[in-house]
């Protein structure tokens, strides 16, 4: 089961779709090449596959898994991912380094009662804002630290529409997790900037107009 959220735009996991411990996780298609962003904590992987499958259809490839951050509930089904669809996994380097020395204490797995095994990053965002080919189409990584070190936002075009794929806008700050509260602030400044029309989130769904996504933002904003 997914969910269509426009042309070639779906939610293929989070609650309702695999497993409860999953943050959402989005697929976006252009041509014959896919992006995935986000993978979930791993716990449901076989109903995670199957919807991805669904939306790739027979011809097309799956290029990337978009790494928002390194939290479990969005990389604890990264390796999975990788193994069964061959597909180049993405993070920015401040974040990556606690996914390749599988640390659980910042990213968060023994609040999963898991374990993160150390997971190798192919693309390693270095950045403020680095752009991807994805077929016939471009994804734009943009770094917003304060949830986590590394934490980043995807954006792109479809259908004329601005969309923003922002995991955790809503945080949490918390030490464990190494946040920083002022980058936090700053960072939601610059996702306000964007003006973005969607904003599909990790665990407060989608906001499908321009004034649902800037109030959802400021609602966080001191």
């Amino acid at each position: 089961m997914t969910k269509r959220i426009l042309n070639n735009l779906w939610q293929v996991g989070g609650g309702g779709l695999t497993d409860p411990e999953d943050a959402a996780i989005y697929l976006v298609r252009f041509g014959e090449k896919a992006a995935l962003v986000d993978a979930g904590a791993g716990q449901a992987h076989s109903r995670l596959k199957k919807n991805i499958e669904e939306c790739l259809g027979p011809d097309v490839r799956l290029e990337y898994l978009l790494v928002t951050h390194c939290h479990f509930d969005h990389t604890g089904g990264a390796e999975a991912v990788r193994k069964d669809f061959g597909c180049r996994i993405v993070a920015h380097e401040l974040d990556a380094v606690y996914l390749e020395s599988g640390d659980c204490e910042v990213t968060a797995a023994s609040w999963y009662g898991a374990r993160l095994e150390p997971l190798p990053i192919d693309i390693k965002l270095q950045r403020d804002e680095s752009t991807l080919a994805v077929g016939s189409g471009s994804i734009t990584a943009i770094h917003w630290p304060g949830h986590s070190p590394g934490s980043v936002v995807y954006t792109t075009h479809i259908d004329d529409k601005l969309v923003l794929f922002g995991q955790d806008v809503h945080g949490p700050i918390h030490p464990a997790l190494l946040s920083d509260g002022k980058q936090y602030q700053a960072s939601l400044a610059k996702l306000l900037a964007l003006d973005a029309d969607l904003l599909l989130e990790g665990h407060f769904g989608i906001f499908r107009t321009k004034q649902e996504v800037r109030d959802f933002i400021r609602s966080f904003m001191e």
